[in-house]
């Protein structure tokens, strides 16, 4: 079995190219020039391959036997940060996406998993609500959910499997950005308020071990044309996982609630449902309690070396 992975030097990436080789299978991993720090070149399966993915056009003259069988597609820009408000960028991320599927048809892949977001249903959501007030945000979400709704035709009139993955929040150490959970971690490190919305939105975390297992499921087994939603199975109102954060770190910083205005929408907690992967033999290990425990001696180890 061999397999293409964009965005294999990333969070989620690298950790689904990892479990990947533990299973045997031969990785084509694509990142840009310089960045594969967190892929283990050392092991005789993973091949890198230094790609801009906006020129994966290229990847056609790279792979002249064509004999892959999956295309893991992770790259996209501006998956935190100011990029992520950037319409420009996110409409690019979606087009650059088709190419790539695309490209995989061309070079004989019979599978395309893609990894999407649960915004797409919040988007879904916020957009189509009346009065609604959508923060930049979700524009984010708007980029997942177009390429969403670009690939599944084209995939199904090129006759190429498209497996799309619906993550919920994955967490763990080696994640960098500025997310939710290692936003937490940090103010409590540096004895910062902690202040929130009123937390009363339903929310899910899982773990990136987990969410690699996933990946590599839903490789082996993910049916065309299904959404499949990466979660704990464990989801809550965010209150609650905030407690459960300052519980299993002993944190001295109380949490201020309200403080934080909110303009989301809050999902129904069935929407978090793993039911559907569930049924392909996924079945998440890491507790949330020993995944934020692991997470912040890591962060506290990076904070210390800087």
């Amino acid at each position: 079995m061999k397999a293409i992975v964009t965005g294999a030097n990333g969070f989620v990436g690298s950790a689904t190219v990892k479990k990947l080789v533990s299973m045997g299978v031969s990785v084509l991993a694509i990142d840009m020039p310089g960045r594969s720090n967190n892929l283990d070149l050392t092991n005789s399966k993973i091949e890198f391959f230094p790609l801009l993915v906006e020129n994966i056009d290229e990847l056609k003259n790279k792979v002249v036997d064509r004999n892959y069988d999956l295309f893991y597609h992770f790259a996209w820009k501006g998956s935190a940060g100011d990029l992520r408000f950037d319409s420009n960028v996110q409409l690019e991320n979606a087009l650059t996406t088709v190419k790539c599927l695309k490209i995989a048809h061309e070079i004989g892949c019979r599978k395309f998993i893609c990894a999407g977001t649960i915004m797409e249903y919040e988007v879904t959501n916020v957009i189509y609500s009346q009065g609604s007030k959508p923060a930049l945000g979700y524009i984010y979400g708007v980029g997942k959910q177009t390429a969403h709704g670009l690939c599944k035709p084209i995939a199904n009139s090129l006759g190429i499997d498209l497996v799309w993955a619906y993550i919920t929040n994955a967490y763990g150490v080696g994640e960098l950005s500025p997310r939710f959970l290692n936003t937490t971690l940090r103010k409590i490190i540096n004895g910062q308020p902690l202040e929130f919305t009123s937390a009363t939105q339903n929310y899910d975390f899982v773990y990136v071990d987990d969410v690699a297992e996933a990946f590599y499921i839903l490789g082996m087994f993910g049916k065309p044309n299904e959404g499949y939603m990466i979660g704990s199975g464990n989801a809550k109102p965010l209150k609650d996982f905030i407690f459960d954060i300052i519980d299993a770190v002993k944190a001295p910083n109380k949490p201020l609630f309200g403080n934080v205005p909110f303009t989301g929408v809050n999902l129904s907690l069935d929407v978090f449902g793993i039911e559907q992967i569930q049924k392909l033999g996924f079945k998440p290990k890491v507790s949330f309690n020993d995944g934020v425990k692991l997470t912040f001696e890591w962060l506290k180890a990076s904070e210390a070396s800087k």
